[in-house]
């Protein structure tokens, strides 16, 4: 199992030494992965409808992570670089798929581009974009980042997108992984058909039900359920015990790929461990670390 660790992205704060540290150290313990969320905005939840129930608000500090990434990049050395989920129907199809073609370049092909659908609707409309026919163009979308991806010139007319006669020079040197995110059984679905692994927000008893929808789902579509990678999180303010139980499961059940996120977390309960400085995050991380390693 390969292992991965969320950059604190709401609690880092704004020292770009601090990130370029975080980054450096992780690859350092041995991590394989560093995973990066994705807000462009934070939004007021009072007095919405419908209502925003997602966990974060207008306070919540994020980092562009394909900025981010193109900045890692330069940074780190071998460790992989995934968006974990960049919620790809807010933004331009070809434009994501320039940026990623130059993520993967400057990091010599260490760039996962995990996608979803995400939740917040005024973010949506802030940013320009349709919330309610979000699916639909997201299945669009992956389909003309592959095009985009396989070939300097392309003609495609889609029902959101029409790119005529035009494409993307460099083209990357590789096919880029992508990634699908979330929890619902469409996200799945979607990713069991077209998608290149699946990310779990979370761990435990429920997310491991989920896998063995998705496995079904695998198999349905006459894919490898096997070697198809799967990826889950688990949460250090849930508390070690948790956490090694969580992770354990997991493994138990095959997971590819494991994350571990040291941010508190407003959706999880009460954190019993929070950290007030990078030094506490990655000194948890390599606790966390040592746990998964004795799996």
């Amino acid at each position: 199992m390969e292992f991965g660790a969320v950059l604190p992205t709401t609690e880092i704060g704004n020292d770009t030494g601090a990130v370029r540290d975080w980054a450096q150290a992780v690859e350092q313990m041995g991590y394989d992965r560093i995973i990066a969320y994705d807000h462009v905005l934070g939004a007021v939840h009072a007095d919405r409808e419908p209502p925003l129930w997602g966990p974060y608000t207008e306070t919540d500090p994020f980092r562009e992570p394909m900025v981010l990434f193109g900045y890692l990049a330069g940074v780190t050395k071998h460790v992989e670089l995934m968006t974990g989920v960049l919620i790809l129907p807010q933004r331009q199809t070809a434009l994501v798929a320039k940026q990623a073609i130059e993520i993967d370049l400057l990091s010599d092909g260490r760039f996962v581009l995990g996608v979803g659908t995400g939740w917040n609707h005024v973010e949506y409309e802030s940013l320009g974009t349709e919330y309610r026919n979000r699916a639909r163009r997201f299945d669009e979308q992956i389909e003309l980042l592959r095009l985009l991806w396989g070939a300097p010139v392309i003609d495609y007319t889609g029902h959101y997108h029409r790119v005529d006669r035009a494409g993307l020079l460099p083209v990357p040197q590789r096919q880029i992984p992508i990634w699908f995110g979330g929890g619902s059984d469409a996200a799945m679905a979607r990713a069991a058909a077209v998608g290149d692994g699946f990310y779990f927000g979370a761990a435990g008893g429920r997310i491991e039900g989920a896998l063995e929808r998705l496995r079904a789902m695998l198999v349905e579509r006459g894919r490898d359920s096997v070697t198809y990678p799967v990826g889950a999180q688990i949460h250090t303010g849930r508390g070690a015990e948790k956490c090694a139980s969580e992770a354990a499961g997991w493994n138990s059940v095959g997971g590819t790929h494991l994350s571990v996120s040291t941010m508190s977390s407003k959706m999880l309960g009460a954190t019993d461990r929070s950290c007030a400085t990078v030094d506490e995050h990655l000194a948890l991380l390599e606790e966390s670390l040592q746990m998964l390693r004795s799996l």
